[in-house]
């Protein structure tokens, strides 16, 4: 998957109708249930969703896995309605972000966007920005007026949310495309927090990094799952089991849309699944 435009990234500035501007950073989100109520999706005639169904606890990372071309990715976009940004793409069903419908004719979706945030498999902080303009680009792209005080404390308390504080600190007028891949990730996931999110959605985000840096990531969800509701695609069945306290697995088969075969608390799936075909996919005999 290509990295998006800057569109893609993050909130769209609001018209002058919408326009609202404080003197400080918003203060701290409380997390969300996200739910999605038998969603359908379609690119043009071609269904690619059927029916889906699935609960997303508050302060839980759910996982979302199964083999490519299932769907996964697509219903991950459709959580923040980034499904709206292809001319050729249509739905059916609800998402509910604790009991309001992100897709209801009257809520804007700069303000879904904002309150469920995503970070993508390729890092992609704005490379001619510093690490501290790259964190508080969302604060502008929303209007959100904050002193140079409220800034700065906000830059520390999000990069070191993502684990990235301490290797950054001494260079935060140094330009994002500096770090290495798993920095910028961590740069993103901080410049995500920024605009204080109930739900964090993550789409393969360690697929392009090394051990290491993986390992960051995955400590860097752990903590915090305590702050934000976590929703991540992985292909990496080991990575599900270590990081997601539930789980959700995605199958398409033989030009099918994809749907849910089964989904419930992450150690029951892995080690007692009731469906045979999940049994096989999560020890390697497909996919």
């Amino acid at each position: 998957m290509s990295s998006p435009d800057l569109t893609d990234t993050l909130p769209q500035p609001r018209t002058a109708t919408d326009r609202k501007t404080t003197d400080r950073p918003p203060g701290r989100a409380t997390a969300a249930t996200l739910r999605a109520d038998s969603v359908s999706a379609w690119f043009a005639d071609h269904k690619v969703l059927d029916r889906v169904s699935l609960t997303m606890p508050a302060h839980q990372v759910t996982a979302l896995i199964g083999p490519s071309g299932c769907g996964k990715s697509t219903f991950l976009r459709i959580l923040n309605r980034m499904h709206e940004l292809i001319a050729s793409a249509s739905l059916s069903g609800r998402v509910m972000l604790d009991d309001e419908d992100i897709y209801d004719r009257g809520r804007r979706i700069t303000h879904a966007r904002r309150q469920i945030g995503m970070v993508f498999q390729k890092p992609n902080p704005f490379p001619a920005m510093s690490i501290y303009d790259n964190v508080v680009a969302g604060l502008k792209l929303n209007a959100i007026k904050a002193t140079r005080d409220g800034r700065d404390d906000l830059v520390e308390e999000c990069l070191t949310k993502a684990g990235l504080w301490n290797e950054a600190k001494d260079r935060l007028r140094q330009p994002g495309g500096a770090l290495s891949g798993g920095q910028q990730q961590r740069l993103c996931i901080a410049r995500s927090l920024a605009v204080r999110p109930r739900v964090l959605l993550m789409d393969e985000p360690c697929s392009a990094l090394d051990p290491t840096s993986t390992r960051r990531i995955e400590e860097t969800i752990a903590e915090l799952k305590s702050e934000v509701t976590i929703v991540i695609v992985t292909h990496n069945m080991q990575q599900a089991a270590r990081v997601s306290d539930t789980c959700a697995f995605f199958l398409a088969s033989h030009g099918t849309p994809g749907v849910i075969v089964e989904h419930g608390d992450t150690e029951a799936m892995f080690n007692l699944p009731q469906d045979e075909r999940t049994s096989d996919y999560v020890n390697g005999r497909f996919g």
